[in-house]
């Protein structure tokens, strides 16, 4: 039997962290030899994360404590702006998969505009690789850093990002309306995420400002094979988790939703976690909940040549740590699906 990988987790006592764990825990091929949380330093993992008591771990350590000699894999679940230095100080051995923000954008002058502070790291991102997974396989395979898409940009590229390159949609446009459940803001405490301030409302945030708008950009104009903008407004959502992105299109002469759908079946028939519904069922995030699964649709418009495409996704497993266990297990060799074929929780 061959040894397992030797995977640390920094950042494990967030929620992408701890959903790191839960999923990992069902991993045959890898061990969690390192798990870090500087201000929980020393702490076991159970006293942080009760519900994951019964998975064999090692106690909380600090970033400056981690042997790299005994790790194979990171996986890097540090919030934005504090990542690059981390990753660019790991020992050429050893591979890693960042969740944050930090690598996403290729051009490091719109990551300062975006972030508000140079990229720390610029000759890194160069060989960077973005793990929008169904998309970037091959160059995954030979990556040794991939930086874990967005959320946001995940229910967003992964429907667009076809039919803009077969050229059934206009690359000019594009309306995303999206919402999200209250982990995609992380587990700090926060006023605008308590309980009292979400429950019983929505309302948008970041408008025409998000940092997940150029990253959506950045794949639709690859696709397009020119720039492309798009009006990207989120939203928060009074649930704990799940993606909803809601997607007006203007369509190319004589094209229907029909013919979106079976652009978008063909494009994805094989892929293990992008299911594409049949005509009339609308995807919705119960239907994820808990799983690395992808649910998208298109429905024709009341407006003549244009279409809505609808696209879900839990955002803490295909939106942070379920790819980024799937890129994991691309780029180490092991089968994609590896630990990720759990069915969504319902309800």
């Amino acid at each position: 039997m061959s040894a397992k990988t030797k995977v640390a987790i920094l950042g494990a006592s967030g929620y992408t962290g701890a959903e790191l764990v839960r999923i990992l825990a069902l991993h045959p091929h890898v061990e969690m030899t390192v798990l870090t949380a500087d201000r929980r330093a020393g702490k076991p993992f159970a006293d942080v994360f009760p519900h994951l008591a019964g998975i064999r771990l090692p106690d909380l350590v600090a970033i400056d404590q981690v042997d790299w000699a005994g790790v194979d894999f990171v996986f890097c679940a540090l919030p934005h702006g504090t990542t690059q230095e981390v990753v660019a100080g790991l020992p050429a051995h050893v591979k890693c998969c960042d969740l944050s923000a930090d690598f996403r954008l290729k051009d490091v002058a719109a990551y300062a505009e975006y972030y508000g502070h140079e990229h720390l790291a610029p000759e890194l991102q160069k060989e960077v690789v973005y793990g929008l997974t169904e998309v970037y396989r091959e160059q995954i395979k030979a990556a040794r850093v991939v930086a874990n898409p967005g959320c946001y940009p995940t229910s967003a590229q992964l429907p667009l990002m076809p039919l803009i390159a077969k050229g059934l949609i206009a690359a000019d446009g594009i309306i995303v309306d999206a919402k999200s459940g209250v982990t995609g803001a992380g587990r700090a405490p926060k006023e605008g995420t308590l309980f009292s301030e979400v429950t019983e409302g929505i309302h948008p945030y970041g408008i025409a400002t998000h940092r997940h708008a150029p990253e959506i950009e950045q794949g639709l104009s690859e696709a397009a094979g020119r720039p492309v903008l798009v009006n990207f407004t989120p939203h928060l959502m009074p649930m704990a988790r799940g993606i909803l992105s809601t997607i007006y299109v203007q369509c190319a002469e004589g094209v229907t939703a029909a013919d979106l759908r079976a652009a978008l079946a063909d494009r994805y028939a094989g892929e293990p976690f992008v299911r594409v519904l049949p005509e009339g069922q609308v995807p919705a995030t119960r239907h994820v909940r808990g799983s690395n699964f992808v649910l998208m649709n298109a429905f024709d418009d009341r407006l003549p040549g244009r279409a809505i495409l609808t696209c879900v996704e839990d955002n803490l497993v295909k939106g942070a740590s379920g790819q980024a266990v799937q890129n994991m297990n691309v780029m180490l060799g092991f089968e994609e699906t590896t630990a990720l074929m759990q069915q969504p929780m319902f309800p």
